[in-house]
């Protein structure tokens, strides 16, 4: 970089620090901001010379959209349409990936190699020693409830939506899910990705399935924190949400693996705890309201589908947070080719034509997709997401 940049001397501040990214909004700024660096600090003195920048006036030229949805490979239908599963708490404890739970106190590093962290080590061992002894009594006591949801549906693309339809027919739509596409620029040959590109389109002539899941492992931890709280045991409060977190994570990648099997092409997995920690499987489940799909609303038409608030016990504030907290939710892309992706900053172009295609008036897109606007709204009111 001192070459490029024809300058010596230490190439990063001395000031710089780790950061937690702690939310959507968050994330937005921090991507924003390493796209922009080599710009900001004089590196890069031209648009053209490093295709992966991001302004307001590249964004605006977009990029190649995916064909992969045309590309799809014939799907089999999954074997249950709709399922609701109830189950034991010891069975999702083999499911847990433990690294994030060290994040909830603010300790860095990944299990259990973190155990042997020279600042953080002992600290660590302290924490997750107390952890399995609570995480024991409240298996051992049935004291929180596990409870969740999936099923599949018929679907094909069309453009940047994906039609659910009733039955193999595909007559008769049940749904309309609405996503947003990538609006940057990227390398030639690059695609700007949209979460519709992994279904088949329905002018393919190709029939292809979607699925979608609620699960929750928090039914009772609210009641126990507070029974905690009331002993002034404010270490044991936080500890229950935690642990109630860590085991909705392991019920999704539990239900995940069960919705592949289901699907039929997870049938001869073979995977390793390693294995599901880093998605090595085919398909991918993201959420509405996270990054491929930052839209919070569309979890409405979800738990519609699923009727999860009748059958998992998960219910959507008017803020489309779910509760209880400790809960997941998602589809099931199967396309082998899925993955994850930011969309990123949007266009007053893409934000219109998202709402033409919702049926509701700009200001209410705008509304929730505020921390993706690359524009300033004209009037914008109410709330901007959960909170």
């Amino acid at each position: 970089m001192n070459k490029t940049a024809h300058r010596t001397g230490p190439v990063w501040e001395r000031e710089s620090f780790d950061r937690l990214i702690r939310s959507e909004s968050d994330l937005q700024e921090k991507f924003q901001y390493i796209c922009r660096n080599p710009w900001d600090s004089g590196v890069v003195r031209e648009n053209d010379d490093y295709p992966w920048l991001w302004t307001p006036e590249t964004s605006r030229r977009g990029a190649e959209k995916s064909t992969r949805g045309a590309c799809a490979p014939q799907t089999t239908r999954p074997a249950d349409e709709v399922a609701i599963t109830e189950i034991s708490l010891s069975t999702l404890v083999e499911y847990i990936d433990w690294s994030p739970f060290f994040h909830t106190w603010e300790l860095r590093g990944r299990y259990p190699a973190i155990f042997d962290d020279p600042v953080v080590g002992e600290q660590a061992r302290e924490v997750f020693a107390d952890a399995q002894t609570l995480l024991g009594r409240i298996v051992e006591e049935d004291l929180l409830t596990a409870r969740g949801v999936f099923g599949f549906w018929p679907a094909n693309s069309i453009g940047d939506d994906v039609e659910l339809y009733q039955d193999d027919d595909r007559k008769e739509i049940v749904a309309r899910l609405h996503f947003l596409r990538q609006q940057m620029v990227k390398p030639a040959g690059q695609t700007n990705y949209c979460l519709a590109d992994f279904v088949a389109p329905k002018d393919s002539g190709k029939r292809d399935y979607l699925g979608g899941f609620a699960v929750t492992a928090g039914i009772g931890a609210d009641e126990l924190a507070k029974k905690f709280q009331g002993e002034h045991d404010d270490y044991s409060a936080i500890m229950t949400k935690a642990l109630a977190d860590r085991l909705a994570e392991a019920f999704a990648e539990y239900l995940h693996h069960e919705a592949r099997r289901a699907w039929g092409y997870g049938k001869e997995e073979t995977l390793t705890k390693e294995d599901l920690i880093k998605e090595r499987y085919r398909g991918i489940r993201p959420a509405p309201g996270y990054p491929a799909s930052p839209d919070h609303v569309e979890k409405r038409t979800l738990f519609d589908l699923l009727s999860a608030e009748s059958s998992a016990g998960i219910h959507l504030t008017e803020s489309f947070a779910m509760h209880p907290g400790a809960s997941v939710s998602g589809f099931y892309f199967s396309h082998p080719e899925a993955r994850y992706f930011a969309v990123g900053k949007i266009e007053r172009d893409q934000a219109r034509d998202y709402a033409a295609r919702k049926g509701v008036s700009l200001g209410e897109v705008e509304k929730w997709l505020s921390p993706n606007l690359n524009y300033e709204p004209e009037n914008v009111g109410g709330a901007s997401g959960p909170r």
